[in-house]
Formats: structure tokens, sequence, C-alpha cells
């Protein structure tokens, strides 16, 4: 039931999410009658909004048109549908508050439009009493989410969004979509208290229907929410204190394993490489901005491990992304910013990428491919970004081996 945050229904009323402030797309709405494509195939995407045939020969709809994108805009959160087609949630400064916008590029970042946006500031967790966003993420074209203080949900590409009040309650850290199933993990958090440590983790069918309690998790590395569930090749692995839960159906079972950490140094980092392999970081004995780092990786859902290689220690914790061909990224961040990379299953490491920027941090690091990669670089963290953070998206298209800058 609501008051547990386990059981929610979804036929609660829905609230529509207006244009907010100088939000992308205000100054421009999408044309009337129109909405997003179906799809989320991992196929190159045409840039065109011009409707496309379906499967059964009939049109799909078109894509919201959009308008400009808002001078200054500063990413906090990326998701994409196809190695093409993204969505980024981000803020600029603007006349009316909150200044919160949705962008959407579809031809890999060449080219940009702006979408309206929940009417919600952006923030970070446990930041003050009003509710902020901080993620999104896109199942297809059409069905996607914003999520923080509560969650929003559009089915027409970003056109409109709607507030499921029946989510369960408290802040959700991090959710992805596996399996047909949309997985959240939430923890009660406060401005003078921070994350609690028990979370909640449920699931409900990307189709709707009620949410559904799966684990009460010991939520401890919330200084990386984005990182407690990672997804790949129909698998979802969920970082549970120093243990990974891995799931092969959308979260409907899980199996249970220890990461090989020092339970008394920070929460391990996990990143799901095939259908049974994963890769995990452990880090530990900080001292002056480092953080001794070590790899291991498992082929059997982390029933066993094998030490592999140590990164650099510079900067504090990591977190991990990863791919199928064996291409492991790291990003990390003290007195600067660090992307580290192994070409061979995190056997070797060499620095890739160093932002001198006082440790700004990433936000949203994964691959849609094995060789398509994506990081934020400073994500924007409060309304207008009067911060100044850089909010920057970089990409890789060489598996980590190389990043640039998009411009927006």
């Amino acid at each position: 039931m609501r008051a547990s945050g386990w059981v929610g229904l979804l036929a609660a009323a829905a609230v529509t999410a207006g244009l907010a402030g100088c939000g992308t797309g205000h100054a421009q709405p999408p044309a009337a009658g129109s909405s997003g494509s179906t799809g989320g195939s991992t196929t190159a995407r045409s840039a065109s909004n011009s409707p496309a045939p379906t499967q059964a020969g009939t049109t799909a709809p078109a894509r919201p048109q959009g308008g400009p994108v808002p001078a200054r805009f500063a990413a906090t959160s990326v998701t994409w549908v196809s190695p093409d087609e993204a969505f980024v949630l981000g803020t600029a400064p603007c006349a009316h508050a909150p200044c919160t916008s949705i962008i959407r590029t579809l031809d890999r970042g060449a080219s940009w439009v702006g979408l309206p946006a929940p009417v919600v500031p952006v923030g970070e967790p446990s930041i003050g009493t009003a509710p902020v966003v901080w993620g999104i993420r896109f199942a297809t074209p059409q069905i996607g989410f914003v999520f923080g203080d509560g969650l929003w949900q559009t089915t027409d590409g970003g056109e409109r969004w709607t507030q499921d009040h029946t989510a369960p309650s408290g802040s959700i850290l991090s959710l992805a979509i596996v399996q047909g199933q949309v997985l959240i993990l939430t923890a009660q958090c406060t401005a003078d208290g921070g994350c609690a440590r028990e979370g909640v983790l449920v699931r409900r069918p990307l189709a709707g229907g009620p949410w559904t309690g799966v684990i009460r998790p010991a939520v401890t590395n919330i200084i990386d929410p984005d990182d407690l569930i990672d997804t790949q090749a129909g698998v979802a692995a969920v970082v549970v204190g120093n243990d990974v839960w891995v799931s092969h159906d959308g979260g409907l079972t899980f199996t249970l394993h220890p990461v090989p950490c020092d339970p008394r140094s920070g929460s391990p980092s996990v990143a799901v490489t095939s259908a049974t392999g994963l890769v995990a970081l452990c880090t530990g004995e900080g001292y002056t901005g480092h953080t001794i780092k070590q790899t291991f990786v498992s082929d059997d859902d982390g029933a066993s491990w094998t030490k592999a290689g140590a990164p650099s220690p510079d900067g504090d914790g990591g977190v991990l992304a990863a791919t199928p061909a064996g291409n492991v990224v790291i990003a990390t961040a003290s007195a600067a910013s660090w992307l580290f990379y192994s070409p061979d299953g995190a056997q070797t490491w060499r620095t890739v990428n160093e932002q001198p920027d006082g440790g700004m941090g990433w936000a949203d690091l994964g691959f849609t491919t094995d060789t398509d990669g994506v990081v934020i670089h400073g994500p924007a963290v409060n309304d207008a970004n009067t911060q100044q953070r850089p909010g920057q998206l970089f990409l890789t298209s060489d598996g980590g081996a190389s990043w640039h800058q998009v411009r927006f």
C-alpha cells in the first residue's frame, strides 16, 4: 500500500505538465496534433520528423517538431533510444522559474530541438523541501520518464507530461527499463538528514499497472545515485550495499551474490557486460583526493569473481560502464574529473579524459552500442544553473578510447 512505499495504483489522477518558464520548446510549442513515433530499436534513425512506415505498412505518428534550444542550456541527465536519438534533461537561465528544459536530437547531437518539460526545477537528492528532478530515461521514442522527488511520464515523445502520484514515496535515486518492466529505486531523503540507508526497489510493466515491491535494499552509495541500477543484454544489476542483485526477467526474480570489495570501504560500482557477465569496481584507502581502486570480473552473475586490473588512484570512488565487446570506462573526480578506459575487459587501464574543473564530476556514463557511449560532464544541479556548472555532453564512437564534446 501507498503508506509503505511498496505498491500503488497507476490509475490515479494525472497532472498535465505545462511549459515551464524558459524551458525548451516554450517559444515555439510543438505543432498541434503531433506526437512521438513508435520504435526503440537499436538501429540508426533518420533525422527527419517525417512520419515513417511501420512494419504493418501504416504510418507512424510524427515526433513533436520542437522549438529552439534555450541559450546557455546545461545538461543534467541524458537518455538514448537509438544510436542517433537522445533526450537531455537540463536547465538554463530564464525569466520565470522553474527553468527546467528538455532537448532532443535525431542525428547524434548534430542538431537539437527543445521540448516541453515537467514544471519542476532541476536539483539533486536531499537539498531542500521543495520537489526537484535529476533524471530522464526513455524506453522508446514515445515513452519516457523524468524522475527525482516524484515521477513524470510522457507517451507522446515529450509533448505532454503527467505525474504518476502512485509511485512509491521518497526520492527516486535510479530508474531503469528492462524486459518490458520499469524498475525504480527510492529512498527517503531530507535536507537535514540526507538519504535514508534503507531503500525500496519496485517495478511495474512499461505498459502500465500497479507498482510491486521487489526488495528493500540497504542503499549506501547515494553520492552516485545513477549508478545503482545497470542494464544491458536484457539483464539488470542492482547494487545493494556490498552485494549485487541480478535479474534476467525485468525484476520478477533476482539472484544475490556478494561483490569482492572490503565492506568497510565505499560501495562498489557494477556494470553488466553480457547475459551472465559483470565487472565490478572496488575503492578504498582514500588519501588526498585519491582512492585505491581494483576491478573484478564475473561470468556467472557474480557467483564467482576474478581479479582484473587496478585503475589510477586519482579520484574519490568511481562509476563503471561497459560494453559486451570488452570496453570498460570509469568516471571519477576529486581535484579534477577523469575518465579511465580499458580496452580488454578491465585488465589494463589508461586515462583518456581529464577536466581541470575542481572536481565537478560526471553523470549518466553509459553505452548504447559496442562503440557508442555518452557521459555528462559537470551536470547542472540547480534551477537556471546559477552555480554555472558546465553541463556538457561528451560522446565516444570508439568504445571509450576518446571523447568529444557535443554542442547544444
